[in-house]
């Protein structure tokens, strides 16, 4: 049994995994967004609390794991998510020894049945901490802690059992395609003090209240990343910007069309419905002659089916089912607001839109790419009317080049092939370190 007693860094590591949990922005999110991660009443927190320990701790406990591959000696490819497991799978195709690893019963959408798992049987045997854990960052968080005490409590154990396991499989490195969540940090800081290497490469666009980047290696996608990077704190080990891999099959189909006839509409979680329904049933009004697609987030649970029911001339795109890139392939134009689908949009040359679905306080041009000049923005309905139609009668063939602040390949010899250029690096570091 390992020793319940708190060791003094306990607690400030347990602070260091869930950092973006204990911040501003993060309790400043709309009631609707924070309830299925941290639920408001005390009450249901603490059903959620024992639903935790019921379904994962217990029930991890009573199942197993087997895995199809050999996890000693590999170069571990450390999934969180959906998106995770599509940026880095190249890196699987490319090296004989990388394995895709995720935690168990961690939900990897339609990729779960194709990740190796880490066993968290042993994640149980860690809570007799959880008491001068939870005293300890009520002294450094006062009320927060007890507000956001679930995410506490769901967070312990990680970095020990993880720790257990590297040591147990010795990897010869962990690559990340994430830097904040609270198993991914966890591993990290458990890899950290086992001494292995760590690398990393971006998934998606970042923004400056993530953590520092605190990586051996870290594959940036372009300077954009890199300088946000350097506001969030010391930039630990090597950097180098290889564009975007996962984009790297579609680069060379930017889309050509002289005008638009197709526009996407792309929301996520902090987007609100009502603001959502008003702006689809306005655009469907206003341009009768284009042909609108609807997108969700992968990880929005609302259920959007009465959009087409309000709107039958209505497509939808099943995000958990279909790449960006393809949906995107699929439009002339994209309608958006938080989202790095702007970056990913404009990169095949579709005419972006900023637009907010609601007034929400938490982000407004959360990712820069309004103030950095990739996407101009429409503050009401009728702005966003008057942008679209300036596109609909004319589509510049050139809007993709706003993006090379973005995606450091733009215009050289390694556009499109992001991914043997990330891959060359990746095998020159390993062979330094491992």
């Amino acid at each position: 049994m390992p020793d319940s007693a708190v060791p003094p860094t306990s607690a400030a590591r347990l602070r260091d995994i869930l950092q973006l949990r204990f911040t501003p922005l993060f309790a400043a999110l709309p009631a609707r967004m924070l309830e299925p991660i941290s639920p408001a009443s005390p009450w249901k927190r603490l059903l959620k609390v024992a639903g935790y320990a019921a379904v994962r701790l217990v029930g991890n406990v009573l199942h197993k794991v087997q895995n199809p591959e050999q996890l000693h000696g590999k170069v571990w490819l450390y999934v969180v998510s959906q998106n995770n497991y599509d940026a880095l799978h190249f890196l699987r195709e490319a090296r004989p020894d990388a394995v895709l690893v995720a935690g168990q019963s961690k939900e990897i959408g339609r990729y779960n049945g194709q990740v190796n798992r880490l066993s968290l049987r042993r994640k149980l045997l860690y809570y007799g901490q959880l008491p001068g854990v939870y005293r300890a960052m009520r002294r450094t968080e006062g009320l927060q802690a007890w507000r956001f005490f679930d995410l506490i409590f769901n967070a312990i154990g990680y970095y020990e059992v993880y720790r257990r396991a590297l040591r147990h499989y010795r990897p010869r490195a962990v690559v990340f395609a994430n830097d904040h969540n609270d198993d991914a940090r966890a591993l990290l800081l458990a890899c950290h003090a086992e001494g292995v290497p760590t690398a990393y490469v971006q998934h998606a666009s970042v923004s400056t209240n993530f953590p520092p980047l605190g990586f051996d290696l870290s594959l940036l996608e372009g300077q954009d990343a890199l300088d946000k990077y350097r506001q969030c704190g010391p930039v630990r080990g090597q950097v180098a910007l290889v564009g975007m891999p996962k984009a790297d099959a579609f680069l060379g189909q930017k889309n050509q069309r002289p005008v638009v006839r197709r526009v996407g509409v792309a929301c996520n979680t902090l987007d609100t419905t009502e603001a959502i329904r008003e702006t689809l049933a306005y655009l469907l009004r206003e341009f009768p002659a284009l042909t609108f697609t609807f997108r969700p987030h992968p990880g929005d649970p609302r259920d959007f089916s009465f959009l087409r029911q309000q709107n039958p001339q209505l497509l939808l795109s099943d995000a958990r089912q279909q790449n960006v890139f393809e949906f995107l392939q699929q439009q002339d134009a994209l309608i958006a607001a938080d989202t790095s689908t702007h970056l990913e949009a404009t990169l095949l040359n579709l005419a972006s839109l900023y637009f907010r679905f609601g007034t929400h306080a938490v982000a407004d041009d959360y990712y820069g790419y309004v103030a950095h000049g990739l996407v101009p923005r429409a503050a009401t309905l009728p702005e966003l009317a008057a942008l679209l139609r300036g596109y609909q009668q004319h589509k510049p063939l050139d809007l993709y080049q706003r993006a090379t602040y973005y995606n450091a390949t733009l215009g050289t010899s390694d556009e499109g092939h992001s991914r043997q250029h990330a891959a060359r690096l990746l095998h020159t570091w390993l062979e330094t370190v491992a």
